[in-house]
């Protein structure tokens, strides 16, 4: 019985190392500091609509056009006199001219403004975190976005993490790269270059300690 314990371990550790140099060869790169953003820096790209996102949509000098509504789970939207427009995608003010030329048909010269209320974003534009964050979850990118923006969103780190082999998957030329992130040394020791940027569809891996 020992005998058969002890291949079990051996054939385990062997495992183990296995799994660790594959995950050494696999060329994960590491990111550069996140930049020092200063307060009076623009807030960056246009913001793109997605499903679940509110929008207030205001028709000048047509109130009864006006309204406040959620974008479908397909991405489109009804309002007054348009029964399926595609928003998804769109910044707001796109979404605002094809409104204008649909509504040009009905009432002269139209002038439409969109606010979104509360935003989510299509998925492209989504930052995942899945693993041991206090609240794995999808969020939605915001401009000069950085790694502690993200972790302070997600609750931190559980007592499980590993967060120095947290991983952070990206796509770059059409290719998925992988890069390392040091988030328990940003975290815990305030090692502020671990504090990287964060791209639109980026996704994070927080592994489990072995410990």
């Amino acid at each position: 019985m020992l005998e058969i314990f002890n291949k079990i371990l051996k054939l385990g550790l062997t495992l183990c190392c296995v799994a660790v140099l594959t995950g050494c060869s696999g060329g994960r790169g590491n990111l550069p500091p996140a930049p020092f953003v200063p307060a009076n820096e623009g807030p960056g790209e246009s913001y793109l609509i997605g499903p679940l996102d509110q929008l207030n949509i205001f028709v000048w000098r047509s109130p009864e056009l006006s309204v406040s509504i959620t974008v479908r789970p397909d991405g489109r939207i009804s309002i007054p006199l348009i029964n399926d427009l595609a928003a998804t995608g769109k910044t707001p003010s796109e979404l605002g001219t094809d409104i204008e030329n649909i509504l040009s048909d009905f009432i002269a010269t139209p002038t439409v403004a969109i606010m979104v209320q509360s935003f989510v974003g299509p998925f492209s534009q989504q930052v995942r975190v899945v693993g041991e964050a206090g609240s794995p979850q999808a969020i939605p990118y915001r401009a000069n976005m950085t790694l502690l923006d993200v972790m302070i969103q997600v609750g931190g780190l559980t007592e499980f993490a590993a967060g120095n082999r947290a991983t952070l998957v990206r796509f770059e030329d059409g290719k998925q790269k992988e890069y390392n992130l040091n988030i328990e040394s940003l975290i815990k020791d305030g090692d502020i270059d671990a504090n990287v940027k964060i791209l639109p569809g980026d996704v994070l891996i927080i592994p489990e300690s072995f410990l």
